[in-house]
C-alpha cells in the first residue's frame, strides 16, 4: 500500500510539476512500482505489455471509429445544421438551452475540444445577438460537451473504464444518459445564476468566421457546391450506432433464451465496435450518395481524424499498464481486503479515486483509466451484477470530471475560447463541472441501490 501511495505520488507530480507527458510518467512509474513492489524482473515487462493488450483491444477501435463519425459530422456541417434548427426552435430567450441541447447531442460522437471549437461560432452569433454576456451562451454549450464526453461512450474515459471493469457498455450508455440529465441540469441553473453576476464582454471570435479547424476548412472545400445536410440526417447517423447498441442490450431483455437467431444477431451488430462501424460507413454512403462527396474528400478526412487519435491511446494503454502493475502487485487484494472491514460503500470509493486523480492532474481520461486500473480488482473480487459494474463506471467517469480547473486542457481552451478572465473562470467554469460531478454521482449512486 505504500508503494502504490508513493507510486500515485509520483505519478502526479511528475505530471503536474514536472510536466511530463502523462504516457512517459505511467511507463515509467509503473515499471517502478512493478520493481518495488516485488514483483519479478523477469515478469514486469509481460505484465505491463498485458496492460496495454487488456485497454487498447477494446478501447482503440472504439475510439477511433468514434474520432471518425465525428470528423465527418464536423467537416460535413453537420453541428452548424443541428444547431441553427434548435436555435430556431427555442427563439432568442431561450438560445442558451438551445445551445446547451446542441451540446448534448453533438457531444456523444464528438470529443470535447473539437465539439467546443465547432459549436464556437454559434456561441459567439448567439452571444453577439442577445447582449447578455460570453457567460450566458459559452457555459451551457461548453457544459453540454463535457457532461456528455464524460459519461458516455464513444468517448475514451468511460469506454477505457468499461474494457478494464468488463462493464455492459450498454447499461453504461443507459445509465451515464439517466445521471447525464440532472448532472446538466444543476450546471445550466448555477450557469444562468452566475453569468447574471459575472460580466463577461463578447469578444471578436478567436477562430474567425468560420469557427472550423484550419484542416477541417480545407477538407470541406472540394464538396462546397453539395447540398447540406438536413437535420434529418444528422440525428440519424448520429443515432444509428447508439440504437444498435441499445438493441444488443435490450435484446437478452425482450426474447428469452441466448441461443436464438435474434440475440446472435442482436449481439453481433449491437457490439459496440461494430455499431461504430456501421454508424461510419452508414455516414459515408450518405455522404457520398446524397451529399457529393467524393471518396478522396472521404479519405482526407478519415486521415484528418486519426491523426489526433495516437496520442490519447497512448495515454489510454499507458493507464492500462499502471492498473495492471498495481493488480500483479496483489495491491488490489490488499485494497479488497482492507475495505471488507471499513464499511465503506464501493462506489463511494470509486468515485473518492477518480474525482482526487482528476483534482491533482487534471486529465479527465488519465483519471477514469488509472481509477477503473484500480477498482477494477476490487469489481472482480466482489463479484458484482452488470448493473453494478456499469453503474461503478459511471461513478468513475462522474469523478473524473469534476473540478475542471488550472491543470485542466479543457479550462484553458473554454477560458481562451470564449475570452473569460481566469478568476471569473474559476467561479463559472469550475465551479459548474464541480456540481455536474457531484450531481452525476448522486445520480448514479441512487440508482445503484435499485440495481
Amino acid at each position: 500500500m505504500t508503494v502504490a501511495a508513493i507510486g500515485i505520488a509520483v505519478l502526479l507530480f511528475l505530471i503536474i510539476r514536472v510536466r511530463v507527458e502523462p504516457f512517459v510518467s505511467l511507463l515509467l512509474v509503473s515499471a517502478v512500482v512493478a520493481f518495488a513492489a516485488g514483483i519479478p524482473l523477469a515478469e514486469i515487462v509481460p505484465a505491463m505489455e498485458d496492460g496495454v493488450g487488456r485497454s487498447l483491444a477494446h478501447v482503440a477501435p472504439i475510439v477511433g471509429l468514434g474520432a471518425l463519425l465525428g470528423k465527418l459530422l464536423e467537416v460535413s456541417g453537420g453541428a452548424r445544421v443541428l444547431a441553427d434548427r434548435l436555435l430556431g426552435w427555442f427563439g432568442e430567450r431561450r438560445a442558451p438551452a438551445a445551445l446547451g441541447l446542441t451540446g448534448i447531442i453533438f457531444g456523444i460522437p464528438v470529443f470535447f475540444d473539437v465539439g467546443v471549437l465547432v459549436i464556437a461560432p454559434l456561441v459567439f452569433a448567439a452571444a453577439a445577438s442577445g447582449r447578455k454576456g460570453m457567460l450566458w451562451y459559452a457555459l451551457p454549450a461548453a457544459g453540454g460537451l463535457a457532461i456528455v464526453h464524460g459519461l458516455l461512450p464513444p468517448h475514451p474515459g468511460p469506454v477505457a473504464a468499461s474494457g478494464l471493469m468488463g462493464a455492459n457498455i450498454g447499461l453504461v450508455i443507459l445509465i451515464g444518459a439517466v445521471c447525464t440529465v440532472p448532472a446538466y441540469l444543476v450546471g445550466f441553473v448555477y450557469a444562468r445564476w452566475i453569468a447574471r453576476r459575472i460580466e463577461v464582454p463578447v469578444l471578436q471570435p478567436a477562430l474567425g468566421t468560420t469557427g472550423r479547424h484550419e484542416d477541417a476548412a480545407a477538407l470541406a472545400s472540394p464538396a462546397a457546391g453539395a447540398s447540406a445536410l438536413g437535420l434529418g440526417t444528422v440525428v440519424t447517423i448520429i443515432a444509428v450506432p447508439i440504437g444498435l447498441i441499445l438493441v444488443q442490450t435490450f435484446s437478452s431483455l425482450l426474447v428469452d433464451g441466448a441461443d436464438n437467431a435474434f440475440t446472435k444477431i442482436a449481439g453481433f451488430i449491437g457490439s459496440p465496435l461494430i455499431a461504430l462501424l456501421i454508424g461510419v460507413l452508414f455516414a459515408m454512403v450518405v455522404l457520398s450518395s446524397r451529399y457529393g462527396w467524393s471518396r478522396t474528400n472521404l479519405t482526407q478526412v478519415a486521415d484528418s481524424a486519426l491523426r489526433p487519435v495516437g496520442m490519447i491511446l497512448l495515454v489510454v494503454g499507458a493507464g492500462g499498464v499502471f492498473g495492471s502493475v498495481l493488480t500483479a502487485s496483489g495491491i488490489g487484494k490488499i485494497l479488497a481486503e482492507g475495505l471488507a472491514g471499513s464499511g465503506l460503500p464501493l462506489i463511494l470509493l470509486a468515485f473518492v479515486i477518480a474525482y482526487l486523480l482528476r483534482l491533482a492532474q487534471g486529465s479527465a481520461t488519465v483519471a477514469t483509466v488509472a481509477a477503473a486500473g484500480i477498482v477494477a480488482g476490487l469489481v472482480e473480487k466482489a463479484g458484482l451484477p452488470d448493473g453494478q459494474v456499469a453503474a461503478l463506471v459511471v461513478a468513475i467517469s462522474a469523478g473524473a470530471i469534476s473540478t475542471s480547473h488550472v491543470n485542466d486542457a479543457g479550462y484553458w481552451l473554454v477560458t481562451r475560447l470564449f475570452g473569460i478572465p481566469e478568476k471569473d473562470s474559476l467561479r463559472s467554469w469550475t465551479v459548474m463541472t464541480t456540481l455536474m460531478g457531484f450531481t452525476s454521482f448522486a445520480a448514479v449512486a441512487g440508482l445503484s441501490l435499485l440495481l
